[in-house]
């Protein structure tokens, strides 16, 4: 067997990432940064808008996909063992993942199971929840990345900051040193002459890739429907790579989050002419690869498929949140939320950025365990952006607020913070007008020596403290009669 070369030691983790206000922060003072994503999220909202607009009943088609979606999880358990049971028939092994130590734990035992020391994987949002790549590579099993934006990611020893873009954040520039710094020790090298253009930067991927897909034994995939009626997994993308993985190895492992499951095959339907309109702004999508078990002497020989919980089941238990599960990962969200557009993906601290990423995190995780986590659902504008162009209709606003409230009753019991010793002040005072008017008359006071003592920077430091009127409105409504003298 030809040796792999080392699986990259990937120095960049989301864990112990900062809570987001801070992370924000230091993206904003990034200019390149922010160019770069004005520039990408622009482009691809512009051709989303174009394709959108094309579909008479575009609406009527969001309306039957989150219905679709809500009909799967309500009755999700039965579904999830109708799949199971069709996938069993045509061949494949099942195996139920709790979390993702269990999920990690499968797809380096099938590995090892068959002696090989490496792996190339189809861009993969789950694989990329559980860590999946830092697991393997402990086991000394190296995972390839084959998406175009996901190479480049991990061959920068970078973090994902776009769902369907992963290397968003970066320019041509950008991406061609790093192909001529990294692409060697991962295998074949970049051209010496490797230029910044699109054409060449993709042709220095292809070759480099090809040496991976011609060698590879196993695939690891995702899946982004599973049918339960015929046992079928399905997986779209636009550049062919997926399909390289698999069709040529012998062994594929895919890994589901059980969400993914749609009851019918005919509901593949709606989502395939929601899904690429938009994602990608394309009018179906280029490349779109289903696979029901094994088949002998055609494609991989050897299926097993894990299906993913990883805080799913917490998530559906939230009667307000479990709409988040209809996420079929387009990311029209992030392309429309002025505020990923300014910070871009890393300051989620999460494979799941911008909208989408603020509620699917606590939603799984849970709240009142981790700041970084309990700073997500304030992360928003609330504009309600992400929920016009959503093809499922998930209501992000809505759930964003009730998740902001269950951060906040969490916290309840221990040491309060400002922001509450404030609110509780605020409270006492509106309850009484007699202690309403004793603070009306010293607000003018007060806000002149919080401004000369530097009390309100945090108010001040983006916004004017508000000058205090020298008459309030009960002063003067009681001085003028209503407004009549």
């Amino acid at each position: 067997m030809t040796l792999a070369p080392d699986p990259i030691a990937t120095a960049a983790t989301f864990v112990g990432m900062p809570a987001f206000p801070v992370a924000a922060r230091a993206a904003l003072a990034d200019s390149q940064l922010r160019h770069n994503l004005e520039h990408a999220t622009h482009t691809i909202r512009d051709k989303r808008n174009r394709v959108v607009a094309e579909v008479p009943d575009w609406e009527d088609l969001r309306t039957r996909g989150a219905a679709l979606k809500d009909a799967a999880l309500a009755d999700l358990e039965q579904h999830l063992l109708t799949l199971e049971q069709r996938l069993t028939e045509a061949g494949a092994t099942v195996h139920w993942a709790r979390d993702a130590a269990e999920a990690n734990a499968v797809v380096a035992q099938v590995a090892h199971r068959h002696g090989l020391d490496e792996v190339v994987k189809v861009k993969s949002m789950a694989t990329a929840e559980i860590g999946l790549n830092e697991a393997l590579a402990e086991e000394g099993i190296a995972a390839w990345e084959t998406d175009l934006a996901e190479l480049i990611v991990q061959l920068g020893d970078d973090l994902p900051s776009h769902i369907l873009v992963p290397a968003i954040h970066r320019n041509r520039a950008e991406i061609r040193q790093i192909f001529l710094d990294k692409m060697a020790s991962a295998g074949r090298p970049a051209p010496d002459d490797l230029s910044q253009q699109p054409a060449e930067l993709a042709g220095a991927a292809r070759l480099h890739l090809r040496e991976k897909f011609l060698r590879a034994k196993m695939a690891v995939s995702g899946a982004n429907f599973a049918v339960a009626e015929t046992g079928t997994l399905v997986v779209v993308e636009s550049e062919g790579n997926g399909r390289m993985c698999l069709t040529l190895p012998d062994v594929l492992v895919s890994v589901v989050g059980i969400e993914k499951v749609v009851p019918t095959f005919a509901d593949l339907d709606v989502f395939l002419r929601l899904l690429p309109r938009s994602s990608t702004g394309e009018r179906m999508n280029p490349y779109t690869s289903t696979w029901t078990g094994v088949t002998p002497g055609d494609g991989p020989q050897e299926l097993h498929v894990v299906l993913l919980d990883n805080g799913r089941t917490r998530a559906l238990a939230d009667e307000v949140g479990r709409s988040a599960l209809r996420c079929i990962r387009c990311s029209a969200c992030l392309n429309n939320c002025p505020v990923y557009e300014r910070t871009g993906g890393h300051a989620y601290g999460s494979v799941y950025p911008g909208p989408i990423g603020a509620i699917l995190n606590p939603l799984m995780k849970g709240v009142g365990v981790d700041e970084q986590v309990d700073s997500l659902p304030y992360a928003s504008s609330l504009c309600g952006a992400c929920y016009e162009v959503c093809p499922v209709k998930i209501d992000i606003p809505s759930i964003l607020v009730d998740l902001r409230s269950q951060v906040v009753d969490a916290h309840r019991g221990g040491r309060p913070s400002l922001e509450a010793v404030a609110m509780k002040g605020a409270a006492a005072t509106f309850a009484s007008s007699g202690r309403l008017r004793l603070a009306e008359r010293f607000t003018g006071l007060g806000t002149t020596l919080a401004r000369r003592l530097g009390l309100a920077t945090a108010w001040s430091g983006a916004r004017d403290l508000p000058t205090a009127p020298a008459e309030s409105f009960r002063a003067w409504w009681k001085r003028t009669d209503g407004g009549r003298r």
